[in-house]
């Protein structure tokens, strides 16, 4: 018996028998209440990091917590490979195709996951910039169109002169892109629009149902969906038959406005 623990043959050895009998291979109906736990998909970027180990460890001690109480656990794993980032990383290394340098990538944090030996059913694995998934994408897209819930308007939006797109609030850290500090510009753009407003409202009541969701998500949630209740006044212009109309949510406050 060897008095130390070789990782290398006795994983290597386990994790193909999991793999040859399809251990965490999940059937899509089961007596067992059902249970879906899914950890953010990671971008491929080429090699995972100790932040990638540290999210998923957690996703799969969940999983397999719950698939000893008794609960048929679907525990998926895909990759977020759409867009410039990809095309720009391509070009940064070298003028490899984006395919090329995606799938590869893919390949392997693939191999590294499975080195951890995280429970995930690979038979369901997704990648985002296969025409498999994002034909869906486009057809939801399509829908929402079709119901009036999707429209096209121009509007101010964070613009990274150096990744050549647009950026989320959250991907603005101090005025400048998170992925190259490159300056971030105001720019107006056409874009497309999603009408929650119409479903704002129900949005909203629908929070107090999200039972063990942290605070501090639903807040952020209720900002997102930024309904928000006031009234429209109307300014007149002097001397025109014209008007300046204003929405505020204090209106109690309008005798102290000045100009």
């Amino acid at each position: 018996m060897n008095d130390k623990y070789d990782f290398s043959e006795i994983e290597a050895k386990w994790q193909a028998r999991w793999a040859n009998e399809g251990t965490y291979e999940i059937p899509d109906f089961s007596d067992r209440p059902k249970y879906y736990c899914l950890e953010m998909f990671p971008y491929p970027s080429g090699k995972m990091h100790m932040g990638h180990v540290r999210n998923y460890s957690i996703g799969d001690v969940v999983a397999r917590f719950k698939t000893m109480q008794g609960f048929h656990v679907l525990h998926p794993m895909g990759w977020d490979a759409f867009g410039l980032p990809a095309e720009n990383a391509a070009i940064k290394h070298g003028g490899i195709h984006p395919a090329d340098w995606t799938y590869a990538n893919i390949d392997s944090m693939r191999e590294q996951l499975k080195q951890i030996g995280i429970s995930y059913d690979w038979s369901r694995e997704v990648a985002t910039c296969h025409p498999g998934y994002y034909k869906w994408t486009q057809w939801l897209f399509l829908q929402l169109y079709k119901n009036g819930l999707a429209y096209k308007k121009e509007a101010a939006v964070n613009w990274c002169p150096a990744c050549s797109t647009v950026l989320a609030n959250e991907q603005v850290k101090d005025g400048s892109c998170e992925r190259c500090s490159t300056p971030v510009e105001k720019k107006e753009l056409a874009q497309w629009f999603f009408k929650i407003t119409d479903y704002a409202e129900r949005l909203l009541k629908d929070l107090e149902l999200l039972k063990g969701w942290p605070d501090k998500v639903k807040i952020m949630q209720e900002h997102w969906i930024g309904q928000s209740e006031g009234a429209e006044i109307e300014f007149q212009l002097a001397g025109q038959d014209e008007h300046i109309a204003v929405y505020t949510t204090r209106p109690d406050t309008i005798f102290g406005v000045t100009y």
